[in-house]
């Protein structure tokens, strides 16, 4: 008679038990494919915005690092920009984004940007909502103190804000 012993998990075993934020599971998925293009994590493209700021995300896209061989200092960021009148900013804005970048990794990271022109991506769509979803239904202590309002284009602005508005519950 043989006795059987039950097989034993391996050490590897990373399954998490409980919430864990998306962020844990989605770096898995996306470090090798963001580490093909110098990107550690993806962290830069996602922060790009709060990085150079909004003005300059809008018109810019981070393509890739590239470093020099065997170091992680003086690379040189390729970024594609959407006009050639907004690459002329761009250069001239370099120093201040080298600036901005290098103090987000905490070390002179990049040391060049390297421009290419071109069509951005489209920003996703945030999908309309439904007719009659923003408007609220009446309330007639709303619509008493509407009929305190003398001005009449002002009456109808506030009453179309109001329609927008939830009352008191």
């Amino acid at each position: 008679m043989t006795i059987r012993t039950p097989p034993t998990k391996p050490q590897d075993d990373r399954r998490g038990y409980g919430m864990v934020a998306v962020a844990v599971a989605s770096d898995r998925v996306t470090r090798p494919v963001f580490g093909r293009h110098g990107f550690a994590g993806g962290a830069l493209v996602v922060d790009w915005p709060a990085i150079v700021g909004s003005a300059v995300a809008t018109h810019t896209l981070p393509l890739r690092i590239k470093f020099p061989p065997k170091e992680r200092t003086g690379g040189t960021l390729m970024v594609k920009v959407d006009s050639g009148a907004f690459a002329l900013e761009v250069q001239h804005l370099e120093p201040l984004i080298l600036e901005r970048i290098n103090g987000y990794f905490g070390w002179a990271a990049v040391a060049k940007l390297r421009l290419q022109q071109g069509p951005l991506p489209e920003p996703p769509r945030r999908p309309l909502p439904p007719p009659g979803a923003g408007t609220v239904a009446a309330d007639p202590a709303r619509e008493a103190r509407l009929a305190e309002v003398e001005d009449p284009e002002l009456r109808e602005a506030l009453a179309r804000l109001g329609r927008h508005i939830p009352g008191p519950r």
